[in-house]
């Protein structure tokens, strides 16, 4: 199956049961530390390499093939497909720049190509153009970069602006990462207005540092400044992107959940937080980094885009199982995601007949008065959107049609074996 020709399944969770569940390694995580690991030496990243590759996330993958295109010998163009990984795509994009005398093709989805990245290639051209760095872009593909041999002569300062993503930031300084490797001299990212997302830049940030990068960080610099190497290599968390489908449905079935680290750096712990908001609660299961989830649903919730733009498809499927009204702010930024989650959301409440208010960035969903027998989906091959509508088949009961499934080999290729320890039957 492919996103031309997408399959289709019927999830039903009428009969369920409690199980152990088990998130992937963190996407976010994974990818900051295969380039860390590719620049300190720690080649392959021992953590990524236990992992079996087809419990591995696509985007793990798509970034895993790409820097060990950059690592082979000089030679001719690389060809780096990034699928639809816009995070992949971002952090090659800038680690070919900064590699000496690679030329690189990078190709991607449709979709990838329509989001922006402009903002990433003009903070590289403007920064690297002096020393000789070629990047062009085609309709939308490919994107051909030409770097410069030796040791840059350009002024070691990044600027970008923040609104937008912060994934443009976090790809500048693991290229910074890579110039003080090579050059021994300080490079900074300067942010030029608000920071969408800051937590993935502090994300970024912690994994420098763990790897033993020494940084000085203001509020609005970021700048890799020394290196010591670390005692050893760090190892990987699970996903807390994942590990909200996961507690949620946890919660409803009294389930216990693993790999989840409370004390980690991801943005998306936050649903540990949020979820306090209405009634329920995560407390330790007994053993190191495992989690169940207590308590009884109240009222509605309120989260923004801003802090955790990752977890607002999950809490909307929260939403539309509270006896009250949830609020969604700063949901602009969903529209330039893997699809537009926004009106994924919108019309996955609406499916389940619920109602939605959009006014400016504000979304307010209003739950049915009751839960329907049934509703259907279409994924819009987004991953998120998929693992949304069958944590929201799990919380009510409901029976699911979802069409494309298979997307969510992106960030977790083990969800629906997840969900028939569940007693969750998929056909």
């Amino acid at each position: 199956m492919s996103a031309a020709n997408p399959g289709r399944i019927r999830v039903d969770a009428s009969t369920l049961q409690a199980s152990r569940l088990t998130p992937p390694v963190s996407k976010s995580d994974a990818q900051r530390a295969l380039v860390l690991g590719h620049l300190t030496g720690a080649w392959p990243l021992p953590s990524v390499q236990a992992e079996a590759d087809d419990d591995l996330p696509a985007d793990v993958r798509v970034l895993r093939r790409g820097i060990e295109a950059l690592r082979l010998p000089a030679g001719p163009v690389r060809d780096l497909d990034c699928a639809d990984g816009g995070a992949p795509f971002r952090i090659l994009v800038t680690q070919a720049a900064v590699t000496p005398g690679i030329h690189a093709r990078l190709t991607g989805t449709p979709r990838l190509g329509e989001r922006p990245h402009g903002p990433l290639f003009n903070s590289l051209r403007a920064t690297l153009g002096s020393s000789g760095l070629a990047l062009r872009e085609g309709q939308p593909w490919p994107v051909t970069i030409a770097a410069p041999q030796g040791t840059s002569t350009a002024k070691p300062v990044f600027r970008v602006p923040g609104a937008q993503s912060s994934q443009y930031a976090s790809s500048l300084l693991l290229g910074c990462a890579s110039l003080f490797m090579r050059e021994q001299r300080p490079w900074s990212v300067e942010i030029e207005g608000p920071l969408t997302s800051a937590g993935y830049l502090d994300l970024t940030v912690s994994w420098l540092q763990r790897f033993g990068f020494g940084l000085e960080v203001s509020e609005s610099r970021y700048a890799v400044v020394g290196y010591h190497p670390p005692s050893e290599v760090p190892s990987l968390p699970g996903d807390w992107s994942s590990l909200g489908y996961l507690l949620l449905a946890a919660w409803k079935t009294g389930s216990v959940v693993e790999r989840a680290d409370v004390n980690s750096a991801h943005p998306d712990q936050a649903i540990v937080r949020l979820v306090e908001q209405v009634g329920l609660r995560a407390v330790p299961a007994g053993e190191a980094h495992t989690l169940r989830m207590e308590g009884r649903a109240r009222g509605g919730l309120l989260a923004s885009g801003t802090e955790c733009p990752d977890l607002l498809p999950t809490l909307a499927a929260l939403a539309c199982v509270l006896p009250e009204p949830s609020t969604l702010t700063e949901v602009g930024i969903l529209r330039v995601k893997e699809s537009d989650r926004l009106e994924g959301i919108r019309t996955l409440v609406s499916a389940y007949g619920g109602t939605t208010e959009l006014e400016g960035e504000r979304l307010r969903i209003l739950p049915p008065a009751a839960p329907p027998e049934r509703f259907a989906v279409d994924s819009r091959g987004d991953h998120r959107l998929a693992m949304t509508a069958a944590t929201l088949g799990i919380l009510s009961g409901a029976s699911l049609e979802l069409t494309g499934p298979e997307c969510v080999e992106k960030s977790f290729p083990g969800f629906w074996r997840q969900l028939s320890r569940l007693g969750v039957r998929i056909s």
